[in-house]
């Protein structure tokens, strides 16, 4: 009888396998663009898929892209799961989303090193389109994953250059035959770079994540009257790309004055006709909203709205808004972030609990089952950049938790 080996990452293949996903939809700086379903994504789900098949995964994947491999256990059920994400936003990082598959896949090479079974299965997934960048709402993947959100309504969802998302999962090969929505797996946990400056900041090694703050996204469209813009007094106007200034200030201001958690942004803006000379005849804009408590986070809303009403009046515009996606907060399993908790210090990690201030696939797989996160600093704080950096022995302990309470979830050989 073989005697299984005490499993231990790899951090230089850890970081391998990032470079190599990091290469497909390269970027100048060293970051990547692979928006969901393009392209690009679609090398980094063959590339990513292919390394689920050479470490002996099950490899399925679901009416929406999900990919989903699993390692058999001693008995038959529910998986422990990890996962995160390969798409990325279009200025985007190695990092973020990526660390929490590519971690799990190096769970997997590590147990399967040491030779180590485990009593239940083990599963790594990738979740599709969970940035939103180019088809809204973000999380989509795991939304259907769950049965939050109808598959129906995610295949004819109408994305930023009006594609729709099932035919393009039928155009790149990622429209899977596996059901959805999908069984409950047993837990879920996800690494995750922090994405903000606090564990930098006070040079803590690991974030227990308790929560994720809640999240909502509105799209405003403001008509008004194209005119000449030499000729057109401005006590006549009636001009959307002032209204749209005036919306980016009050929301600015607005988070300022909640204070707390509350952050407010506007991250797209667009013109029409976008012309110099031309006082515009529309505009359309994206707040969002984002606070760890649900109370203030519907007053702040209520306001926004409030602002609107008066633009209306005030400014002779038509304004219609649509919601992109509204996410309430999200506490997670107590036991399982003391369970984080734990053998991050045993490993002999500072840590710290903390709040996400992004959205994650985690947030929705903690509606059906446990579910619990692991964070790693972010150098600067910086993420969705080009510059987003996390140094190879940080991604390597966060992997070393990761094992470990993958390994007592899925009761592994001791």
């Amino acid at each position: 009888m073989t005697t299984a080996k005490t499993p231990r990452i790899d951090g230089e293949r850890l970081l391998r396998r990032l470079n190599d996903l990091g290469a497909i939809g390269a970027i100048d700086g060293g970051g990547c663009a692979r928006l969901a379903l393009t392209d690009a994504d679609k090398a980094g789900r063959d590339l990513v898929c292919g390394w689920m098949h050479e470490l002996g995964l099950s490899v399925s994947i679901d009416a929406i892209g999900n990919a989903v491999g699993i390692r058999a256990g001693r008995r038959s059920g529910p998986p422990i799961m990890a996962g995160s994400h390969i798409d990325t936003v279009r200025t985007g990082g190695r990092y973020d989303g990526n660390l929490g598959v590519l971690a799990g896949l190096e769970v997997v090479a590590a147990l399967n090193d040491a030779g180590v079974e485990t009593e239940h299965p083990l599963a790594v997934a990738f979740f599709t389109n969970e940035e939103g960048s180019r088809f809204a709402p973000d999380m989509m993947g795991s939304l259907v994953f769950t049965g939050e959100l109808p598959l129906d309504t995610a295949l004819a969802t109408v994305g930023i250059d009006g594609a729709r998302v099932g035919d393009e999962l039928a155009r790149i090969g990622y429209a899977g035959d596996t059901p959805v929505p999908r069984p409950a797996p047993r837990a879920y946990v996800e690494l995750h770079i922090e994405q903000g400056p606090v564990l930098d900041h006070e040079n803590v090694e690991i974030g227990v994540v308790e929560s994720v703050q809640g999240i909502s996204w509105t799209e405003i469209e403001i008509g008004g009257v194209s005119n000449h813009a030499g000729t057109t007094p401005m006590s006549l106007r009636c001009d959307p790309g002032w209204a749209a200034g005036s919306i980016i200030a009050f929301v600015r201001d607005l988070a300022r004055e909640i204070g707390g958690s509350q952050v407010a942004t506007v991250g797209r803006i667009e013109f029409f006709p976008n012309l110099i000379n031309v006082v515009p005849e529309r505009a359309v804009l994206t707040v969002d909203l984002r606070n760890t408590d649900e109370t203030t986070l519907r007053q702040a809303e209520a306001r926004l709205h409030a602002h609107l009403d008066t633009l209306r009046a005030q400014e002779k515009v038509t304004i219609t808004t649509r919601r992109l996606a509204r996410f309430e907060p999200v506490p997670f399993a107590p036991e399982m972030t003391a369970l984080i908790e734990r053998h991050a210090k045993a490993q002999g990690r500072s840590t710290r609990r903390l709040p996400s201030g992004a959205g994650h696939d985690a947030q929705i797989l903690a509606a059906v089952c446990p579910a619990a996160m692991i964070f790693v600093p972010s150098v600067k704080g910086i993420s969705h950049n080009v510059r987003e950096f996390t140094p190879p022995d940080q991604l390597e302990a966060g992997a070393n938790v990761l094992l470990s309470v993958l390994c007592e979830l899925a009761g592994a050989d001791a």
